[in-house]
């Protein structure tokens, strides 16, 4: 029996799709060997085969595409002043942190 492989990047999972498909594995039993090495819970025979067709459309990239939408307001020095800020007063409140930082909703 093989070891099961935990919480793996989604970037493996497809590598591992991009592969067998490469090699003219059926999308049923590529599904069939991820649930095997990566466990029930890795991805759906459905969405294995939405990655094979995408493959097979021309698609060679494993990682997500970038989304458009609201940029993040986090950024590093937010995230130092409302550390600093806890630190100072550890009774800090989250009315506390909208009051200070009104930027973050």
């Amino acid at each position: 029996m093989f070891k099961t492989i935990a919480d793996p990047a989604e970037c493996e999972v497809r590598s591992a799709i991009l592969f067998l498909n490469a090699k003219k594995v059926k999308p049923t039993e590529i599904h069939r060997q991820l649930v095997e090495i990566y466990g029930e819970n890795v991805m759906t025979d459905g969405m294995v085969r939405k990655w094979v067709r995408q493959f097979n459309d021309g698609r060679t990239n494993v990682h997500d595409e970038a989304r458009s939408g609201r940029p993040s307001v986090v950024k590093d020095g937010l995230v130092a002043k409302v550390n600093e800020k806890i630190r100072e007063n550890r009774r800090f409140t989250i009315r506390m942190l909208f009051d200070e930082f009104p930027q973050i909703s």
